[in-house]
């Protein structure tokens, strides 16, 4: 299976190594590394690794956590494929995608963030789409004046984000796994910025909405 690591480690020379060399020995196989944040001696690294269906996940993350100075935020299943680009591959769908534009974005954006589902409503919070494994009643928040991070009282991790275009908020849920990293709050800002930007985004929308009676 596919899974990804989020772990705060020392920011020094050779940490990074013994972390790999660790993994290796758990029979876990690194396929891509992702640096969140650094600062203050310490650094927050995301790790792709793929790692056999039969094991036990706890096992990759007791082997971690057995390492001084090494902290395992989170270990939880990803679908994004290591080593691709699928922003661009995302939005060259949406370029073409029609009346599907923004149906194509919350589809695609669970994947690429490793996330269980995502949503969008209207401003009274009638759900105008919704991904796979999305729940019948949406938690929508208060829409935000930018998208922000935040862990519910049910445990849900998500990004709320305005698009004020459409008079619409955007959600993106994760259960399993950590909070949402500001480093996940600004590419999705940056991907919702550029998918506001296409063409017809607008149009395609407001069709869309009068053929679902939504106003």
């Amino acid at each position: 299976m596919l899974l990804r690591l989020r772990i705060a480690l020392p920011d020094r020379p050779g940490s990074l190594g013994q972390v790999t060399r660790v993994l290796g020995v758990a029979g876990a196989d690194i396929t891509q590394i992702t640096v969140l944040e650094r600062g203050d001696g310490r650094a927050v690294d995301d790790l792709t690794v793929f790692w056999p269906e039969h094991s036990p996940r706890e096992l990759l993350a007791r082997s971690l956590q057995s390492m001084p100075d090494v902290t395992v935020e989170g270990v939880w299943t990803t679908r994004e494929a290591p080593g691709t680009y699928p922003e661009l591959e995302i939005l060259k769908y949406i370029t073409t995608a029609g009346d599907r534009a923004l149906s194509t974005l919350i589809d695609s954006m669970p994947v690429l963030f490793s996330a269980d589902w995502a949503a969008a409503g209207t401003e009274t919070h009638a759900v105008v789409h919704s991904s796979w494994r999305a729940p019948e009643e949406i938690p929508f928040p208060l829409t935000p004046a930018r998208p922000v991070a935040s862990t519910l009282e049910s445990g849900l991790h998500v990004i709320s984000a305005p698009l004020p275009p459409l008079a619409l908020v955007f959600l993106l849920a994760r259960a399993e796994g950590p909070a949402f990293h500001r480093t996940e709050v600004h590419r999705l800002t940056r991907i919702l910025e550029i998918f506001l930007t296409l063409p017809a985004v607008e149009r395609g929308l407001a069709r869309q909405l009068r053929r679902a009676g939504i106003d």
